[in-house]
């Protein structure tokens, strides 16, 4: 755990001279004391480098770690799971591969990169609790605040952790002292929900329904935050009491066009619950404000978008999941059986015809694929947009990516792909989808299709539509409501899970999903079933039950707990 240290300097030359000690009490100069915080001021300073770590940068060790750790779980939520597959070419950054083809080992680096971010993220609320409780300056009705807020990011932070490793040790600002470097060594053989629970609901207790900054948590962020939490928990009475206070606060709604959630220009809008906060050109070194967690995951080189690096293209899994059948609704169980047209294997200058069948509008802000406008850098032309397309498919990323448009406003200007595109870590169609699954479960299926409807009549607005230049819809997009009663739980369950992969695709979600839901192995297995006859580098894949719904706890973390002679940490079964 990082702590302010006060390091003293002792001047050799004046020890044969000075009868006096006063000398030793010299000011660090590259170190600030930990008085320095212990006022409002610099309870607010530790809180904001708390809020920093959210994107997972600035833990040391290089760009690599904001890869490790992206906020959006680009690695973790989507390529391990069948949303995307790693991209690129073979020989790049093959931990990933690894991970994608699940032969998961303790000693990847990735997952390393992700614990130590988290838990960097962890202490610095702990420093900013353990400030605030010296502080002498600040009023109750402010402590509350920032101890809210501080609880709020250790609560989030403790909760990443969980559902990565899920056997985690809980670190609160108690636990930690300064005069013990051993203190944070805790086992990790207790479940730490109760503790999550614990800061997340006294931060729903305490926060503004409003901020007066953007980006910090208020009162319904806590709350979406907490009922996340019960959801994976499988406990959907008490998340559907604190979902049905957002939707009764007023505060939310849905925008207008499901684009508006994935571009720099409407950061922060109506829809938006709580986001990453990104920035450029604001001073800070390299850009390292900006989505630097996704900064690999850019088309290669095509329609002179950017020239690096490749990573994170969709599967074609996802991309068939976007077909609708004639009354404008998923093919539940038949989406995989047949796949949307493709350009594999074909050259820039060949022919091609885009597939023509009835598609999901929002296929196209998820996925950039040939013969469709690629946002406003023009027509997607296909090969040229990706690194190595027998390696790892046609398709390329798009909803983090910047616009044309944006290019010197928000992006840096030392690299466009440092852009200031936040990252909706919870937005309000998550509110009315994770609603849905409380009413299958605990309510009334027909409350559960009135909100699973409410998602797809914005996603059927054709003013959303992608557009060809000549202001005509860019495919054959088919999208209509529900209209029939539901009546059976197993289908409801299937549609709102099935809602939640379009609503959400390429976000980092789907393989957490998949595991609370517990249909992780079955879901996981068919898909590798398929793949492995598309891209042979998967044919080790096969997710093995009762193992890997979880990562292994890093073998670094696990060597380097040790307290006296023993490692405190414990590894995950099967590993």
């Amino acid at each position: 755990m990082k702590k302010i240290l006060i390091i003293t300097s002792i001047l050799i030359g004046g020890l044969a001279t000075s009868c006096k000690d006063d000398f030793l009490d010299v000011q660090p100069k590259a170190a600030l004391p930990t008085s320095f915080f212990q006022n409002k001021s610099g309870v607010n300073l530790l809180l904001t480098g708390a809020y920093s770590l959210l994107d997972g940068w600035a833990t040391g060790g290089g760009s690599f770690r904001s890869y490790q750790s992206s906020s959006d779980n680009w690695v973790y939520g989507s390529v391990a799971a069948d949303d995307a597959y790693k991209g690129t070419n073979a020989g790049d950054q093959p931990a990933i591969s690894l991970i994608e083809s699940t032969q998961i080992f303790s000693d990847n680096v990735y997952f390393w990169g992700k614990w130590r971010s988290v838990y960097d993220g962890i202490a610095r609320s702990n420093d900013a609790l353990q400030a605030l409780a010296a502080a002498k300056d600040v009023s109750d009705a402010e402590r509350k605040i920032f101890e809210a807020e501080a609880r709020f990011l250790r609560g989030h932070y403790h909760f990443e952790v969980k559902k990565m490793f899920n056997n985690v040790p809980y670190i609160d600002d108690k636990t930690y002292s300064s005069t013990d470097l051993e203190s944070t060594k805790v086992p990790n053989t207790a479940d730490i929900w109760d503790k999550i629970l614990a800061d997340l609901q006294f931060a729903y207790d305490n926060l503004p329904a409003k901020q007066a900054q953007v980006g910090r948590a208020n009162k319904w962020s806590a709350a979406a935050m907490l009922a996340k939490a019960y959801l994976f928990q499988g406990k959907y009475a008490p998340a559907k009491t604190l979902l049905e206070a957002i939707v009764a606060s007023g505060n939310y709604a849905l925008v207008d066009k499901y684009s508006d959630n994935f571009r720099a220009t409407t950061n922060n809008n109506k829809e938006s619950v709580f986001e990453v906060e990104f920035s450029v050109n604001d001073g800070a070194p390299n850009g390292e404000n900006g989505n630097i967690g996704a900064t690999l995951n850019y088309p290669y080189g095509g329609g002179g978008v950017t020239t690096c690096c490749g990573f994170f293209q969709p599967s074609q899994n996802l991309v068939n999941a976007f077909k609708t059948d004639a009354n404008g609704l998923p093919l539940l169980d038949t989406f995989n059986n047949e796949d949307v047209t493709n350009d594999q294997g074909l050259e820039v200058k060949d022919p091609f015809t885009p597939y023509k069948g009835s598609l999901d509008p929002r296929l196209d802000w998820t996925v950039g694929r040939r013969g469709i406008p690629f946002l406003d850098w023009g027509i997607h032309t296909g090969k040229d947009y990706v690194r190595d397309q027998a390696y790892a498919g046609p398709y390329s990323p798009k909803k983090h990516l910047m616009y044309k448009s944006d290019i010197g406003t928000n992006t840096f200007s030392g690299n466009v792909r440092l852009n200031a595109n936040n990252y909706r870590m919870i937005r309000y169609s998550h509110i009315l989808l994770w609603l849905a699954e409380c009413e299958a479960e605990v309510g009334t299926l027909e409350n559960a299709r009135k909100y699973v409807n409410m998602i797809r009549k914005r996603a059927a607005n054709p003013d959303g539509f992608v557009k060809n230049p000549d202001g005509t819809a860019a495919a054959n997009y088919v999208i209509k409501e529900y209209s029939t009663p539901w009546s059976d739980k197993d289908a409801a369950r299937k549609a709102i899970r099935f809602e939640e992969r379009l609503e959400f695709g390429m976000e980092g979600h789907r393989r957490f999903d998949l595991v609370r839901w517990g249909i992780a192995a079955e879901t996981l297995n068919a898909y590798y079933t398929v793949e492995k006859t598309k891209r042979a580098y998967l044919a080790p894949a096969n997710f093995i039950k009762g193992k890997h719904e979880y990562f292994p706890i890093p073998l670094q973390e696990i060597q380097y707990s040790q307290k006296n002679g023993q490692p405190t940490l414990t590894q995950n079964p099967g590993y």
